[in-house]
Formats: C-alpha cells, structure tokens, sequence
C-alpha cells in the first residue's frame, strides 16, 4: 500500500525554485514523496524533514544530504538552531492528515472505521478523541465545534454528548456518530460530521497554535527571496497562510508605519491558490481540498 501520495508535487517543487547548494525543509515529512523530490535538485545543498508520527518516522531513508527530525514542526527553529541552522532558502508544509493516516482504522482519523476515538497525530500525547469528547465541559465542546468545524449548531451537538456521556462514555467513533447524525440533513450528513471530525482532530493536536508557531519560526528563519510553499485543506489553515502573506500577521489586520509604508513579510508568487487539476483529483482523493499558496520573502520589511 502506498503510503502517502504527495498532493501538487511538481507545482511544490517549481513554487521552491530549489537551489542545488541551498538548505531547505519539509516540515510535514510524511511517506517522504514531496522530499525525495526536492533531493533530485539539490547538489551540496541540504534537507531537512519533520514529522512527529510515528508510522512515517518509519519512512525514513538514508542520504548524507538529508535528516528527519521526530518532531512537531511546531518546534521547527529549536530543532534546525541544534542542527547549526539559521537561515534557509526554502520551506514546504503539506498541511492536515495523511491519507495513510485516514486509511488506518485504529487511528480513529476517518468516519469509514469503527474505532476508538483517539485521533493523536503523535501517539505519545495525553490528549487523544477520548478525553475531548469525555471530559470538556459543554461550553467548551460547543467552542471547538464552532472555531474548528464551523459547526454553527455546536451547542446542539455539545449538549447531545453531554447528555449521552452522563449516561456512559463515549468510546468508539460510530458511538459518536450515532449520536450527533440526526442534527444534520441527511444529504448534507456526512459533509457535517467530517467537520465535527476535523474539529475534533484539531483540538486533540493543538494544529491551529501549532501552525502559527510553525510559520512565525518560517519567516524569521528563510532568507530574502526565500521561498515559503503551503497545501492547506480547509479554510482555517489557508486563512492564516492567506493572511501572513498579504498583510505580515494572522488577524488579516493591514499595518503601516509613520508614513503610511505598508508592513510586508511576504511577495505572493502567484495571486490566489493553485488547485490541482482533475486529473490529480480523480487519482488522489486528498486532493480535491487542496489549495497551494507559494510566497517569496522580501528583501527589505519595512514598518
């Protein structure tokens, strides 16, 4: 079984504009396609990976140009500074799950499997599926359901498993299903409950926050005229990635110095997103949600 098929791969590779001496990061390393593919281009020049699974630690391979770090690309700038890493000439993230990871029933990812509600991108957290459902407070469950999933009838939902847990815990992700699926049209039903899912995952892997970190660490480390490259699958992601590129910050909040200078971290390569074609999306599922921004950093902020 194929591990993972790296979604945009030749728009990833073009949008880095690789260097054969340039050091560069793949900070969602996964089963390793979208890094094989940069190492064809490089010469003296290095990689480096991340990922904090531990299924695709396991695709790892030896070359003495590259390195895969077991990590939350969260700690992207410790874990380069400990490598002797300062500066790079370019950085790809290829957001959200894996297919591998949507295809492993006990990971609890997908709404296809009967499995326990765990959904931990790192299988060491304390935090899985489980104890989000089972523990957070109504208030709290509504809150992920509406920031994450844009679930605007996330107080029904929340009360639904209140109500059901007081009874018994919820265990298994068809238990879940079983009890919030009549709030939703059934034409609609299954669109509603990957974005419960989606919700769900979030909160376990803190992805928001983490994404933030990740990108703060990216424009601080990438040199002018470096290149920052993003597949995002859903709007919350592509929001923030949108929003860092054209205005310098994530609130989307146009900031200006004394004389009116727009504040600029970043020069769009191309305007709006690139979407894979539909030959992509008929032979990769993944990529039907997939949207590309690819960023060059200025030579001069100013502010």
């Amino acid at each position: 079984m194929t591990y993972h098929k790296p979604v945009l791969l030749n728009e990833s590779i073009n949008g880095l504009n690789i260097k054969p001496d340039g050091v560069y990061v793949d900070v969602t390393f996964g089963g390793g396609g979208h890094s094989k593919e940069i190492l064809k281009y490089l010469k003296s020049g290095k990689l480096y990976a991340f990922d904090q699974d531990s299924d695709a630690i396991r695709n790892n391979f030896v070359d003495s140009r590259f390195k895969l770090m077991k990590a939350n690309f969260r700690y992207l700038k410790n874990f380069l500074k400990i490598e002797g890493v300062t500066q790079i000439d370019g950085l790809l993230a290829d957001l959200g799950v894996s297919s591998h990871q949507f295809d492993i029933p006990d990971r609890g990812f997908s709404l296809r499997f009967d499995s326990e509600l765990d959904m931990r991108m790192n299988i060491n957290s304390s935090v899985n599926a489980f104890s989000v459902i089972n523990n957070y407070s109504e208030e709290e469950l509504a809150n992920v359901f509406y920031n994450y999933g844009e679930i605007h009838q996330s107080r029904k939902v929340a009360s639904k498993i209140i109500k059901r847990r007081i009874k018994e815990p919820i265990t298994t992700t068809t238990d879940l299903i079983e009890i919030i699926k009549d709030l939703f049209p059934f034409k609609k039903r299954q669109q509603f409950l990957a974005r419960i899912f989606q919700a769900i995952r979030i909160e376990v892997n803190d992805e928001i926050n983490a994404l933030k970190e990740m990108l703060t660490a990216a424009t601080q480390l990438l040199k002018p005229e470096a290149r920052l490259v993003v597949i995002s699958y859903h709007s919350l992601e592509d929001r923030l990635v949108k929003n860092l590129i054209k205005k310098g910050n994530f609130n989307g909040i146009e900031e200006k110095d004394f004389f009116g200078n727009k504040f600029k971290l970043f020069n769009q390569i191309k305007r709006g997103v690139i979407v894979p074609d539909k030959d992509e999306c008929s032979l990769n599922s993944r990529a039907s949600s997939a949207k590309m921004r690819i960023a060059e950093k200025v030579l001069d902020e100013k502010k």
